[in-house]
């Protein structure tokens, strides 16, 4: 179980003046401090991501799925990953509608394995829009993290690309070796039988 997780960190908004390479970065650098991770950070504003989708479930069509080819990468890296860390603001109490395609394109690529969340927002700090996620996620079959990271009011939070608050490590930390856990277990499960999904 010493061997790296694959984990993926998506940066949800493609928003113009975004926070979320950011966070990300700052997110990417705890996880390869960490130790238990190969990191590979995915941002969805250099992606294809149309709205429109196939009359098929992913979920039934599997890899016969008609992705556009251009999301060929963004597909295969999912794939690949051992585990997710989604960092998303906070839109309208929600998140954002290019996390959402891009999270329905897909079905098996989520399944059976962990995520973890980052948020960031106004007052609230993106808490909305985890809690959207994780009823979304969990009909995906994928595992939800609990201890989360949210960043309220991030625009006087943050400087220099890091959180004013001392204890930020910790919290991520905490999430780390959670994800760690589950992306291990996981992982070996899948190995042993296919997830019934």
């Amino acid at each position: 179980m010493n061997e790296k997780h694959r984990l993926v960190i998506v940066i949800g908004s493609v928003r113009e003046g975004r926070f979320g390479p950011v966070v990300a970065s700052w997110v990417a650098e705890r996880a390869r401090e960490h130790g238990g991770f190969d990191v590979d950070v995915v941002d969805l504003a250099e992606v294809e991501i149309p709205l429109a989708l196939p009359a098929e479930s992913p979920k039934f069509a599997g890899d016969a799925y008609p992705r556009p080819a251009a999301m060929a990468p963004l597909t295969s890296r999912l794939t690949d990953a051992d585990a997710f860390i989604l960092v998303t603001p906070e839109y309208n109490h929600s998140y954002p509608a290019a996390l959402k395609a891009a999270i329905d394109w897909h079905f098996t690529q989520w399944t059976a394995k962990p995520v973890a969340f980052v948020s960031y927002g106004g007052a609230a700090g993106g808490r909305h829009a985890v809690l959207h996620l994780e009823n979304v996620l969990t009909e995906l079959h994928a595992v939800t993290i609990r201890d989360g990271l949210a960043f309220p009011n991030y625009f006087t939070a943050w400087q220099d690309g890091r959180p004013l608050d001392a204890a930020a490590s910790g919290y991520a930390k905490t999430l780390l070796d959670q994800l760690a856990w589950w992306a291990g277990a996981l992982r070996a499960a899948r190995e042993v039988a296919p997830y019934p999904a």
